[in-house]
């Protein structure tokens, strides 16, 4: 005879040692003891007796009991066995506890830290503290959602910062990877997110990009008597052609003198992939003279007040506006744009290898990006060329 809520609420423990076992029907029996009321659902799971806790009177009444029996029963008749499935649900709650996305956060930043630089990984920490975890590191990984990543990066976004709340996006996005696996969740949520950010409208660096000023620019080059770091930088970076951030910050560790070659890692690159840089023989000259001022310590530009730190980014800049030259007119940045042109329409080199040498990704007939080290021999002389040809240009008036 079932029971009722009337009896649940007075029936007393009679004092048997083993409790009192009042049922209910289809499994389901009340449980008295002297330290309470217990509700238990027996049943048979691969031909093994079993008994399910269904919780505790009066924290589950009698109804509450019965839909949890029926769901019990109706996860046996799709082949699962109750009690596995109940663990399961005090895993995943004890893992949401426990796998917050500021908790999973630092768990991937301290697992990937290896694949970034100290900069890069200082800049990643800083971004995810002060913007990312205050807004939703609080909250278990598996329950956020799409709109409440893209509600935290778009407050780095109102703020201006448009590079930035993509690149925070993506590193979001790595987070989420590595809870996939490690099973805290199942989706990366942040796919797609990108779309729904602001596109920063492009900007185009000012650069010299015909011969006679690039010439004219050379022999400024040549003729200035600042401090010796900054006067290195300004004679490597026309040859080498890369991004600012990736000249100053280059690391003796990177650089192979006598294989004339310097490899820039993937954590300081724009698009993550490690870069090679094939180096002429002028650029060697440079390298070596200054390896015997800076050589011991890790930074090949480091900055004029401390060797600990590298070259500032506004230090080539700045001194291309002491040589008279005008952000309007070339910035360091400019020096990639003035290679691009030149290399093009004045040498005649092949655009797919300008390409690859502006670390910008090329891809085949297939679709497929070619890798860092395509055409890495014809490559490295097309940069002897453009040395040899830059020489020239230095000596023509």
């Amino acid at each position: 005879m079932p029971l009722s809520d009337t009896f649940v609420r007075q029936v007393k423990h009679t004092g048997a040692k083993a409790g009192d076992k009042h049922t209910d029907g289809d499994g389901m029996y009340l449980h008295v003891s002297a330290t309470g009321k217990y509700w238990r659902l027996n049943y048979r799971f691969s031909g093994k007796q079993k008994t399910l806790a269904l919780g505790v009177y009066p924290a589950v009444s009698l109804s509450a009991a019965r839909k949890k029996r029926e769901a019990a029963r109706a996860l046996l008749a799709a082949g699962a066995d109750p009690s596995a499935a109940k663990q399961e649900e005090k895993r995943v709650a004890a893992r949401a506890s426990v796998d917050t996305f500021q908790a999973v956060g630092r768990e991937w930043l301290a697992k990937s830290s290896a694949r970034r630089g100290e900069t890069t990984q200082a800049w990643v920490v800083s971004w995810l503290e002060k913007n990312i975890f205050p807004a939703i590191g609080h909250i278990p990984i598996a329950d956020l959602r799409a709109r409440d990543v893209l509600d935290a990066v778009r407050i780095i976004e109102q703020r201006g910062a448009i590079d930035s709340a993509k690149r925070v996006l993506v590193y979001c996005g790595q987070i989420f990877q590595y809870a996939i696996v490690t099973e805290a969740v199942t989706v990366d949520v942040t796919a797609g997110l990108y779309r729904a950010l602001e596109t920063k409208q492009q900007q185009h660096y000012a650069a010299i990009t015909s011969p006679a000023q690039a010439g004219a620019r050379l022999r400024s080059i040549d003729a200035y008597h600042g401090h010796p770091f900054v006067t290195a930088a300004l004679r490597v970076a026309p040859l080498v052609f890369v991004r600012p951030g990736e000249l100053r910050t280059a690391e003796w560790g990177e650089i192979d003198l006598d294989a004339a070659e310097w490899r820039i890692p993937g954590a300081k690159m724009k698009m993550g992939v490690e870069h090679i840089v094939p180096l002429a023989d002028q650029v060697v000259a440079v390298l070596r003279d200054l390896q015997r001022v800076t050589g011991a310590g890790r930074y090949v530009l480091p900055s004029i007040r401390t060797g600990s730190r590298p070259m500032s980014d506004n230090t080539v800049n700045a001194a291309l506006r002491g040589m008279g030259y005008s952000k309007d007119v070339m910035t360091g940045h400019g020096f990639r744009a003035m290679a691009r042109t030149m290399l093009d329409e004045v040498l005649g080199e092949r655009v797919d290898l300008i390409e690859h040498q502006l670390a910008h990704q090329v891809k085949d007939v297939n679709g497929r990006a070619y890798n860092r080290t395509a055409h890495l021999p014809a490559r490295r002389d097309m940069m002897q060329r453009w040395a040899d040809y830059l020489d020239i240009l230095r000596l023509t008036r």
